[in-house]
């Protein structure tokens, strides 16, 4: 399996809405809502090959290349272009991707990769450990720009061994290595090598010829309109069953909806808020859910470049203002989980239920406003201090209907304590440049996150993360810099949990962002789509084993 998105905290367009249509529309069909069994158990027919694929998306992709692309629209095709050294499986176990099994020495500081002998790149040329070395060098490299040097500065050396065997050796213990480093996608050093680092990500390789060892060959990329891949016959896994994947652009999540009730789409991820339209057209046989618990939150994050969020106790009385259950029950149909933590409850051993909480309570959100020294001077309803009003503007991403509602619901929770935000909605390219480095154009903003298997929290919230990683609302916690710093070092897994508790804690009483619930995936889909599995951590999860029943 590649190497896959949630590994990187990239930036999630959380219920992102994708989809699939393609010539497998049927509009009358056998149903399985909320299963996560494969389909085809119990089915004695044998896959075939053929048919093709169209996923839609609302969010468009910046570039192909897992060094530099920090959204999941990119992050998404890139998984089926690339492969990393590891994968997951389904218990979120390491396991063995372009590496068929590696060494760790005692000390922690060495691993030695076995790679896969029958591995090509898309255009014949062989896969060897020269093109491992070549891609962990680019985020080691002082004139790299991209977003990943944080996992890769831990690296001491990278070395070839043989022409099947790579050997990295670390500086210091680094837990996270398997579940972070291992996983990015390898690039061809025959097609890069001579390419300038401080200019690899304008490269056209990343927009007009990205190759890599993944079940899907890149073919053409129509700006704002479609990207479209064709099955790799040489795939090491075997080939693909689907002849071509083509991934639409749809900015609309209610044309989306629509086309699918029509049969025109055969595969699309659900919406909370279109939950009873997809348990309808279960009942009638037109379609297949699937949900499974997210790796993933959604926040409102505030951007402490702006001095309306410096103080601490402000962003607790946001949070304090915000009935965050009434939001799930009215907005999500009672579809998500409140969250108080960066922590996900998936990864038990390193999650904390017992962090600080900001429940709803609207006098105390005024209380702490006023200790902070906002107050309604001039009797207008808007909080002002030193002459400046407390207002703002809210952003999210465009075709979302989850988040556009929420921006009005917190909106309308916000103006009851003094507070005036004014919510701004923009097409997802346009938002995300804004809000990411080295941007910053923002005040408050409607995000997810999708988290890693590893549950450090160093590449969102520490300092050193803010000039050019995922740190954009600019946190910063001397103390908690330095146990995110030391909590990758501890081997010890019941020890470095209750670190990484203990971080959790101190970001939640902080208040960095206002954490707004726990995200399920759904995804809904034609019953001719065969032997569809969903992934808590990887979109279009083995979707070389996906086939259309003729």
């Amino acid at each position: 399996m590649r190497a896959f998105r949630k590994w990187h905290r990239i930036i999630v367009f959380i219920f992102i809405v994708a989809l699939v249509l393609s010539g497998c529309s049927q509009k009358n069909a056998t149903t399985d809502t909320y299963k996560q069994t494969d389909e085809t158990s119990g089915n004695t027919e044998k896959p075939k090959d053929g048919g093709n694929l169209i996923i839609g998306t609302s969010g468009s992709p910046t570039l192909f290349n897992p060094y530099y692309s920090e959204d999941t629209a990119s992050s998404d095709i890139e998984g089926m272009i690339f492969n990393g050294l590891v994968t997951v499986d389904e218990n979120l176990n390491p396991v063995g991707d372009l590496a068929k099994n590696w060494d760790i020495s005692d000390d922690g500081l060495t691993y030695t990769f076995h790679l896969k002998d029958n591995v090509k790149w898309q255009d014949g040329q062989p896969f060897t450990a020269d093109d491992v070395v070549f891609s962990y060098s680019i985020p080691m490299n002082k004139d790299y720009t991209g977003p990943r040097a944080s996992d890769f500065e831990k690296i001491k050396e990278v070395k070839a061994l043989d022409e099947h065997t790579v050997q990295v050796t670390l500086k210091q213990p680094f837990a996270p290595f398997l579940t972070s480093t291992a996983g990015y996608g390898i690039l061809p050093k025959h097609l890069l090598q001579d390419v300038p680092i401080k200019e690899l990500d304008k490269a056209s390789f990343n927009t007009k010829q990205p190759i890599g060892t993944g079940p899907y060959k890149f073919v053409e990329w129509k700006d704002g309109q479609y990207v479209k891949l064709e099955a790799n016959k040489d795939y090491f896994e075997g080939r693909p069953h689907i002849d071509t994947v083509t991934i639409k652009f749809i900015p609309d999540a209610n044309a989306i909806l629509t086309q699918f009730q029509a049969g025109d789409i055969d595969y699309m991820a659900l919406q909370s808020t279109d939950l009873a339209t997809g348990e309808q057209l279960v009942k009638q046989g037109k379609a297949k859910i699937k949900t499974t618990p997210s790796l993933s939150y959604t926040f409102i994050g505030y951007n402490q470049l702006n001095p309306l969020f410096k103080d601490k106790k402000v962003r607790q009385a946001l949070t304090h203002a915000l009935d965050r259950e009434k939001i799930i029950q009215a907005v999500m149909n009672g579809d998500g989980k409140i969250a108080n933590t960066p922590g996900s409850p998936l990864e038990k051993w390193a999650y904390n239920p017992d962090v600080p909480t900001f429940d709803y309570d609207v006098d105390k959100a005024k209380k702490l406003l006023a200790e902070a020294g906002w107050k309604d001077t001039d009797g207008d309803g808007i909080l002002d201090k030193n002459g400046k009003k407390f207002s703002f503007v809210i952003k999210t991403n465009q075709g979302n209907k989850v988040r556009e509602q929420i921006a009005q619901v917190v909106q309308q929770m916000w103006k009851e304590v003094g507070i005036e935000a004014k919510p701004k909605i923009q097409e997802w390219s346009s938002f995300i440049k804004d809000v990411t480095a080295p941007t910053w154009n923002f005040d408050a903003c409607i995000l997810g996150w999708a988290l890693g298997v590893d549950p450090d929290p160093s590449d969102i919230f520490s300092s050193k993360e803010i000039a050019q990683g995922l740190n954009f609302v600019h946190y910063k916690n001397p103390e908690l810099d330095k146990l995110m710093a030391e909590n990758t070092k501890i081997t010890d897994r019941e020890q470095r949990g209750e670190m990484i508790k203990e971080i959790q804690a101190g970001i939640a009483e902080d208040q960095p962002y206002t954490f707004l619930y726990y995200d399920n995936d759904h995804i809904m889909y034609n019953p001719k789509l065969q032997n569809v599995q969903q992934h808590p951590s990887i979109a279009y999860y083995k979707i070389e084993d996906w086939w259309i029943k003729q």
